[in-house]
């Protein structure tokens, strides 16, 4: 059989090796308010620690503006990408940036970064609505303890796949290789960078009786994860599904995706070859044995690595819905 076992989709999505977090964000903001935060109450919510879902959306460790205030990594990367909505980005490097509507951010944090993300509310009339997948990538060993670095992969530079037979199918390239379609190239020092790792990240659209078919991985050893996350009903390889699954595919011969009801289903691919080492992690530190989280917080305490050359610990970047990147403190701006 090709599908090898299932569990239900939660908050905080079932991963494999090379991954290490998979969350879906998904919140219906509603109105903005002067300061960037929702024209709301936020009374009864839990400020700081806001993960209830209350009203359809959660205000994270935000106060005023949901989100993320600045907080360390060392040892992993994170793989962001937005479907809907807006996030601002700041880190201890002195790069900012404000991307979404379709970007993907791919920051490798090494050894160490602190970096904010928070999610501006810019329209005072009607929703906001913030949709997006934050996704946690190891790092091998021999370079957990690499220089940070910060990717942006605007929208228009990743490709999209599109097939019309029997109902439309999309996917979003953000990693790798789908029949020729390659977004940018990973960071440098990400296990991604080296094709023999077979990594690839895919967003998969399939309206009714539409089917995708993701190819016999390039290696033996190569983990697929499938997660059916929109629509009403399925076909995954040989097996259909009714309700939302995270299901780990044999990735040694096709997979095919068929959107069998009458909803437009949505799944997110993720694969790769395993790493293969120990995994130490402690909240937002990933590395290979007790000692050397021990060390990274350490580290941490002496140099803040680098501190945070920004005024804010949620910075947010103005009233403008331009989509932006500067690598430097006042560096060129970069944009899509």
């Amino acid at each position: 059989m090709s599908v090898l076992e299932t569990a239900p989709l939660g908050h905080m999505w079932p991963t494999v090796d090379p991954f290490l977090f998979c969350v879906h964000h998904d919140d219906a903001y509603p109105a903005a308010n002067a300061d960037y935060g929702p024209a709301a109450s936020l009374a009864g919510r839990n400020i700081g620690q806001d993960f209830a879902g209350r009203d359809g959306w959660n205000m994270y460790h935000g106060e005023v503006v949901p989100g993320f205030p600045q907080h360390p990594h060392r040892g992993f990367e994170t793989l962001t990408f937005v479907r809907r909505g807006l996030i601002d980005h700041s880190d201890s490097l002195g790069a900012i940036a404000r991307f979404g509507r379709g970007d993907a951010q791919w920051l490798t944090a090494g050894k160490g970064i602190v970096h904010s993300e928070m999610f501006p509310l810019l329209d005072r009339e009607g929703p906001n609505p913030l949709e997006l997948f934050q996704i946690w990538i190891n790092l091998p060993a021999k370079n957990k303890l690499v220089d940070p670095h910060f990717t942006m992969f605007w929208a228009d530079q990743i490709p999209r796949h599109v097939v019309e037979d029997g109902g439309r199918c999309e996917v979003v390239v953000v990693a790798g290789d789908y029949f020729g379609a390659k977004p940018p190239a990973p960071p440098p020092h990400s296990w991604a960078a080296d094709p023999a790792n077979d990594l690839a990240v895919l967003s998969v659209l399939l309206e009714p009786g539409g089917t995708s078919t993701l190819p016999a991985a390039k290696h033996p050893d190569t983990l697929r994860m499938v997660y059916f996350f929109v629509g009403d009903r399925m076909q995954v390889a040989d097996q259909g599904f009714g309700e939302k699954k995270a299901i780990r595919v044999d990735a040694r011969v096709p997979t095919t995706l068929k959107a069998t009801g009458k909803e437009t289903c949505e799944v997110l691919v993720l694969q790769g070859r395993p790493i293969g080492e120990p995994v130490a992690q402690h909240g937002p530190f990933v590395m290979n044995t007790r000692a050397e989280i021990q060390s990274a917080f350490a580290d941490y305490q002496r140099t803040r690595f680098g501190g945070w050359p920004h005024t804010d610990d949620a910075p947010v970047h103005g009233p403008g819905p331009d989509r932006f990147a500067e690598r430097t403190r006042g560096a060129e701006r970069e944009r899509p």
